[in-house]
């Protein structure tokens, strides 16, 4: 097209439910006809090739690795990280090996690196560049994450942990239900797992946002609604440790529970309160209390007795500190922000699925005589 970008860093992709979307136009420039080069080639490294390769073969996490490194890795960050060995292997060498052993030399040859080249011809530029995008292409295909990848909670719904066959069954009714008959327009999942009550959701007709701090069953949200072309947007985040504001003077990009509150007429907290106790021991009104504040209408939440096995396996012993714990303080904690359209609890269950409506506040001005 005769154009080229300036800029190639994962912050300027965005998404339209699963969809990504480039948003830096600003980063689009003519393209001089003989020139061979790709201007971002080096940040498109950084900020892409080098963060999944190690999220890939090291585990780093790729949504801390990112907070913390807008700009990406350099490649003598990751060459320390690598044995003798997979320092020559592909692709190491010529990703990491390469470029780290060539530094000292480019260093000081910055004023010739960076004047503008010619190729002599536009066919001949035309050829390299395409090679040169080829390349980065093939690159990119060998580092993305593995489609296979599994974690603690990927397989939850698949194996039915905490639920029979008819218990699941009754959940979903429930769920469905609550979805149909509030019809909400947006929807937010707190730890949305495989996004299975996500994508119902969807299917109504919801914009969906998919939180959970798993990059794996977050990734297996993304391919499926792109499938299946859901408006369901997958995102790592940790609801115990939001991503905060970040950037200059904090105000560049805005915390999650910032761009969340008020956004949302409907959310789903399905099988998650008993993580947020057990694991992160957050208080369980101040847990009510986040939920009052995400939704402005209609809360889905499912309550987990402290004796419930899956509750009990992440208490590892710790037993003891909620033995007072019981659906009564839970429903008071809740009649504070919310009153209770529908319960259920399927017979024999340590589950109890709640669709609830937050409370209008009442109205305490005193009129005035005419």
């Amino acid at each position: 097209e005769g154009l080229g970008l300036k800029d190639a860093t994962p912050y300027n992709v965005l998404f339209r439910g699963p969809q990504p979307v480039f948003v830096d136009v600003l980063s689009v420039e003519r393209r001089r006809a003989d020139d061979p080069t790709w201007k971002p080639y080096s940040q498109f490294v950084r900020t892409f090739l080098l963060p999944l390769l190690v999220n890939q073969r090291f585990g780093l996490r790729l949504d801390q690795l990112l907070l913390a490194r807008r700009e990406g890795l350099e490649p003598d960050e990751v060459y320390r990280m690598c044995g003798p060995v997979q320092r020559l292997a592909s692709p190491f060498l010529t990703l990491v090996t390469l470029p780290a052993w060539l530094r000292s030399r480019a260093d000081g040859q910055e004023a010739r690196l960076l004047k503008e080249q010619s190729a002599g011809d536009t066919e001949k530029a035309r050829y390299i560049l395409r090679g040169v995008l080829g390349h980065l292409r093939g690159a990119l295909d060998r580092v993305r994450p593995r489609a296979s990848a599994r974690s603690v909670w990927s397989g939850y719904m698949d194996e039915h942990q905490s639920y029979s066959e008819d218990e699941l069954a009754a959940k979903h009714r429930f769920c469905l239900r609550a979805l149909q008959e509030v019809a909400p327009e947006r929807v937010l999942d707190v730890g949305c797992n495989t996004g299975h009550y996500s994508m119902l959701a969807a299917e109504h007709g919801a914009s969906v946002v998919a939180i959970d701090s798993d990059p794996v069953v977050a990734s297996h949200v993304w391919r499926e609604s792109r499938e299946r072309r859901l408006d369901v947007l997958p995102l790592v985040v940790d609801i115990a440790r939001p991503s905060p504001a970040a950037g200059w003077k904090n105000r560049e990009t805005r915390s999650f529970l910032e761009r969340a509150r008020g956004a949302f007429p409907f959310v789903m907290m399905l099988a998650l309160i008993h993580h947020l106790l057990a694991t992160e021991r957050i208080p369980l009104g101040e847990i009510v209390d986040l939920a009052a504040r995400l939704t402005t209408d209609h809360l889905l939440i499912e309550w987990v007795e402290p004796d419930d096995p899956m509750f009990r396996k992440l208490l590892r012993g710790r037993d003891h500190l909620f033995r007072n714990l019981n659906v009564q303080q839970f429903e008071a904690a809740c009649a504070r922000w919310f009153e209770v359209v529908r319960t259920h609890q399927f017979p024999g269950s340590k589950r109890r699925f709640y669709l609830l409506r937050r409370r209008r506040p009442v109205c305490t001005a005193v009129p005035t005589a005419a």
